[in-house]
């Protein structure tokens, strides 16, 4: 199924054709098992990436690989002298920046919306983000997670043209270049694809992971293996008598900002639900994490200790992390759930770039990665002493400020609290 979606078409942009039709794929596969999926439509603040360019003008003519950051909104071509700013904070820049293109070192650490509005207050026209990965590679992102279009042009260059410019500055050397994006940001409609397996009890265990992708390459680890993984899961529920009710969701929107979980989990109302499992790049997992939740330590200790020899060899972990779709449950009072489960290096470096295709997904880490969140969905599923569960605003604010997430939430714009 996977990788007739790769394949077929290519990268799921949020909003873009590829997305709809692969969606609408997925959906067939699934009624072809005889299920009922539900096609649940909302609209975002999108974007669609155009022919951008970023071209070397001095010390001699030639384009730069590049990719822009979502959000960066369209401008007309602008030459501009590029900078050196490293790690981009305030004390990074020299006293006059004003109509430079300011480049960023693979060390930025603060979050893009906050490094726009300090260039933008140095009077830069544009940032060049250098890649943490060597081999070509580029690094898509989002610029903002609130949908908002960025103040100035940002985008990703691969590592070794970045430092090879810094070196150019570094010996005086002058760096011009030109900037001309195309791309723009627009409204956009999307939809999430939710699928119901009634169990006795209407309180329910959601297993979510986002079916949208960057479009450079196809989204095969990030996050085709989670599509993937609820398409198995699905395969496995079928006919099964649950305690239970199990949701399955495959979320949209979440690497620009979230935008299909926050809609699902604003749309729960009182669903009771005992908790929310995330299936974000997980590959066969190490440990199961309760997301900072002490109320669920207790119960995935049991199911571990349960699996005897094949027990998790880091057991259970309780830390909590911000940036993606388990998030906005825990801001609605859901406890989440998620796996310490890495991926081979040699497959997870090509994640948001062109080389994130099917072939650096090995097929057995899919079947030995579902085998054990399915154990845990059942788990969740049939465990008596958990019971539907909300957190108070008071308690939910704790679970971040408690590992001190609240200065990047706030700096992206996605911190609800006073």
């Amino acid at each position: 199924m996977l990788t007739r979606l790769c394949d077929d078409f290519g990268g799921r942009l949020t909003g873009s054709p590829n997305n709809r039709a692969a969606l609408e794929q997925l959906a067939s596969e699934l009624r072809a098992l005889g299920l009922k999926p539900e096609i649940d439509a909302f609209r975002l603040p999108g974007w669609e990436r155009g022919a951008d360019s970023v071209e070397l003008l001095a010390p001699f003519a030639r384009p730069l690989r590049v990719a822009a950051l979502s959000y960066t909104q369209s401008h007309a071509a602008f030459d501009a002298d590029v900078a050196d700013i490293g790690a981009g904070g305030t004390g990074d820049y020299a006293a006059d920046m004003r109509g430079k293109i300011v480049l960023l070192s693979p060390a930025a650490a603060l979050p893009m919306r906050e490094l726009s509005r300090i260039a933008v207050e140095h009077g830069a026209r544009g940032i060049l983000f250098t890649d943490r990965e060597g081999g070509g590679q580029l690094l898509a992102r989002t610029g903002s997670f609130v949908g908002e279009a960025l103040a100035l042009p940002v985008y990703s260059i691969t590592q070794e043209e970045g430092t090879w410019l810094q070196r150019l500055l570094a010996r005086g050397r002058p760096v011009r270049v030109r900037m001309e994006t195309k791309s723009r940001c627009r409204e956009v409609e999307t939809a999430n694809l939710r699928l119901v397996f009634p169990g006795r009890s209407p309180e329910r265990v959601i297993v979510g992971a986002h079916f949208d992708s960057w479009d450079l390459g196809q989204g095969a680890l990030d996050n085709g293996l989670g599509t993937a993984q609820l398409f198995a899961l699905a395969q496995w529920l079928r006919g099964r008598e649950l305690a239970r009710t199990v949701e399955l969701v495959w979320f949209n929107g979440e690497e620009q900002g979230l935008w299909g979980s926050r809609h699902a989990a604003t749309a729960l109302g009182a669903t009771p639900v005992v908790a929310m499992i995330n299936l974000d790049m997980v590959g066969v997992p190490i440990a199961v994490n309760a997301l900072g939740d002490e109320s669920l330590v207790p119960a995935l200790e049991r199911w571990n200790a349960a699996r005897g020899d094949r027990r998790l060899p880091k057991g259970v972990e309780n830390i909590n992390w911000f940036g993606s779709d388990h998030t906005p449950y825990q801001l609605a009072g859901v406890r989440a759930v998620t796996f310490n489960a890495p991926i081979p290096r040699e497959s997870v470096r090509y994640y948001h770039d062109f080389a994130d295709t099917i072939d650096k997904l090995p097929a057995q880490i899919v079947v030995d990665s579902t085998a054990i969140i399915g154990d845990v969905v059942l788990a969740l599923a049939d465990d008596a002493s958990l019971g539907a569960f909300r957190r108070s605003p008071a308690d939910t604010q704790k679970l971040f400020t408690t590992f001190g997430l609240e200065r990047r939430m706030q700096a992206t714009g996605y911190w609800p609290f006073p």
